[in-house]
């Protein structure tokens, strides 16, 4: 279909740029975050220790920040300095950040010493961050508050209006997916519910994002919406093939990876469901 960005594009750079994403993650996802960026051609590092956080960040192209299990914070700020000063792109998700103080308090001094250049979380993390509340404590996404084709127009305007305060692109996951920055936003849909049921998927678009930003640095937007874009075709043709086999959701998990280490940048292009938002 027509988009207004080339997402095969950005897979083609990734895969031709081969970029080492350095990923302080959480240790729930962190194999399937390391897998999906191998699957777009990427090469991930799962470096945590503050011994050498600096040292690995010097020699990569991007910064992946999940704050899943709130660990290593110290070593996250260390890594988030050092990408700033060299220019590589920091992509922050913030998990759970209403769900706790101790979430609050993270976020609040990642985002005091670091500046990110894309914050990727569900609607709930990102409301809570926009506005200081949430339904669903940015835990979770409760039904009110899931984005859909009614409220797409008022999440994006939230997403919109953060990204001017924070200067740096919102990526809002759920069913439909909103990426913006500034005064532009893409709605994208594609997926399948079954993603819900597999826990990491939200950390596996941000590892994407890592992957995309880090080969294209000067265009955070559009690599960024290209990454969830991916993310969201992934999704549609892992569930048909999940069917097919009469799988559940551990064949949905392998079939996600799967389909990404297998997809080209034509069919991606093919696939993507964009809507641009005003």
């Amino acid at each position: 279909m027509q988009t207004t960005i080339p997402y095969g594009k950005y897979l083609k750079q990734t895969a031709q740029r081969a970029p080492l994403v350095h990923c302080i993650t959480n240790f729930v996802t962190v194999n399937d975050c390391a897998n999906m960026i191998l699957a777009c051609g990427a090469r991930p590092v799962m470096a945590h220790q503050e011994g050498e956080a600096e040292d690995i960040t010097e020699g990569s192209q991007s910064l992946l920040l999940n704050m899943g299990t709130v660990s290593q914070v110290e070593s996250m700020i260390l890594a988030g300095r050092r990408s700033n000063r060299l220019g590589h792109p920091v992509i922050l998700d913030p998990v759970g950040v209403g769900a706790s103080r101790l979430r609050r308090e993270t976020f609040q001094r990642l985002c005091g010493e670091i500046h990110p250049d894309v914050i990727r979380g569900n609607v709930s993390e990102i409301r809570y961050i926009a506005t200081g509340h949430s339904d669903a404590a940015g835990v979770d996404v409760c039904g009110a508050e899931q984005i859909t084709e009614e409220n797409a127009g008022e999440v994006a305007a939230m997403a919109k209006a953060l990204s001017r305060k924070m200067d740096c692109v919102i990526a809002v996951s759920g069913p439909l997916d909103v990426v913006a920055y500034r005064e532009r936003a893409v709605l994208l849909r594609g997926g399948h519910p079954l993603m819900a049921r597999v826990t990491g998927t939200g950390c596996m678009s941000a590892a994407l994002m890592g992957a995309f930003l880090g080969a294209s640095p000067e265009e955070r937007f559009e690599a960024a919406a290209a990454a969830a874009g991916m993310m969201k075709v992934c999704g549609t043709l892992a569930y048909a093939k999940t069917a097919k086999a009469e799988g559940g959701t551990m064949t949905f998990r392998l079939q996600l990876i799967d389909t990404a280490s297998l997809l080209s940048p034509e069919r991606l292009e093919e696939q993507v469901r964009e809507e641009v938002l005003s």
